[in-house]
């Protein structure tokens, strides 16, 4: 059963994508440039924005940090000046890098934090007024936050990145419970390994390694199924929902056995 409204039709729709400049964020706004979407990006590698919108017709680029909520709030509003309104935004930025108990850094694990889930508060901050205005006018609009598998349980070497998604993924299950009687769509992406620049200095093998374009399409299929959560690749993922369920014994047998940590 589907928990949000289809998202199927994107000819003519405003999405705005933080998090946009490379990786999973770059992929979807070729897939919903491509589907007829106006994507509106933003990053803080504005030549990087620049080289997308030069190249795809109708896209728009908004610069900014992620940690600047002053700066978020005020994209949204240069996005409405050209915009009638916002039909979906997405979180997708991210930061990431391998942490054990070992060689805790204090720098490291705030920087996650700053990134992946108190920027998604930001994020939130500048998108709600506008989005709640849109759902009382019965316009709607969807709100996807990128989390991870990370999140699920914890896992080696995820010191830092783990809880940080773990946090953005009960704030994606907060915001659902709140906003699906607005008529407002509310998505959590729990993407397993995908080959980005985040992820290209782990120093381990990586079982299922998808590609950023087909981890947007997954992401497409589960908008337009109309999923609350999108997890890929599932022959990866549905293992890792199964551990969610095991004692915390078994559990950590497991994932010692598995990798060797």
């Amino acid at each position: 059963m589907a928990n949000n409204p289809s998202l199927q039709d994107w000819r003519d729709k405003t999405v705005w994508i933080v998090g946009a400049s490379s990786g999973i964020g770059l992929a979807l706004a070729k897939a919903l440039h491509a589907a007829g979407a106006r994507v509106v990006l933003s990053a803080r590698k504005a030549e990087l924005l620049q080289e997308f919108v030069q190249t795809h017709r109708g896209c728009m680029a908004l610069p900014l940090d992620v940690q600047d909520a002053a700066a978020l709030r005020a994209a949204v509003a240069e996005l409405l000046m050209h915009h009638r309104q916002l039909d979906a935004c997405i979180y997708c930025a991210g930061h990431y890098q391998n942490m054990r108990a070992q060689q805790f850094s204090l720098d490291q694990a705030l920087r996650h934090i700053h990134t992946n889930y108190v920027g998604a508060l930001n994020f939130l901050d500048a998108v709600l007024p506008q989005l709640l205005r849109q759902a009382k006018a019965g316009k709607g609009g969807h709100i996807s936050l990128v989390s991870s598998v990370a999140a699920y349980r914890a896992l080696p070497k995820a010191m830092a990145y783990g809880p940080s998604k773990a946090a953005l993924t009960h704030l994606a299950e907060s915001l659902y419970l709140d906003l699906a009687s607005e008529g407002l769509g509310v998505s959590v992406v729990h993407p397993g390994f995908v080959a980005t620049p985040l992820t290209v200095g782990n120093d381990f093998n990586m079982p299922a390694l998808i590609s950023p374009e087909q981890a947007a399409q997954a992401i497409m299929h589960g908008w337009a199924a109309g999923r609350f959560e999108i997890h890929f690749p599932k022959r990866f993922t549905r293992w890792l929902k199964f551990m969610r369920l095991l004692p915390y014994g078994l559990y950590f047998r497991v994932v010692h056995r598995v990798t060797g940590l």
